[in-house]
């Protein structure tokens, strides 16, 4: 940005994404630096390997998704504003860090928050291009990516 002389003032440059997460010991869970959260790497059905997601990813109607993630001692479904903060816009097919997600479906994800006044839909994310869409609970079948 030029300042009044012709100065340019210094930006902070975008938090690079190869330092914006940090894997677990066991490799089966990242901290986002950028805010704070940890995520498990695989999608509700898949495991890791030590290398990558293997497996078949669960899908859930959005009731059957609560109810998985309070089965996972200390994690929860994300918000729809913590699960978009993955979305990673310079990708596409799926729209989120492969490294930090390997093998990450570009079809929907659930999140926990419910529509205001439309109690049967909830928002869900979508990572074939990184959007959020408004989902019917009990109908469709999504995946789930849990958080801490």
């Amino acid at each position: 940005m030029l300042l009044g002389g012709g100065a340019v003032q210094a930006q902070a440059p975008e938090q690079s994404e190869a330092s914006r997460f940090v894997y677990s010991a066991s490799g089966d869970a990242v901290t986002d630096t950028k805010t704070g959260r940890t995520w498990r790497r695989c999608s509700a059905g898949q495991t890791w390997n030590g290398n990558s997601c293997i497996g078949s990813m669960a899908l859930f109607t959005h009731d059957q998704a609560i109810a998985y993630a309070q089965t996972q001692a200390g994690w929860r479904l994300p918000t729809a504003r913590e699960l978009g903060s993955l979305v990673d816009r310079t990708r596409s097919k799926p729209a989120i860090n492969v490294t930090a997600f390997p093998n990450t479906s570009s079809t929907g994800y659930w999140t926990s928050s419910t529509l205001v006044g439309y109690p049967d839909y909830a928002w869900s994310v979508y990572f074939f291009v990184g959007y959020v869409n408004a989902s019917a609970r009990s109908t469709n079948r999504l995946h789930v990516r849990l958080v801490r």
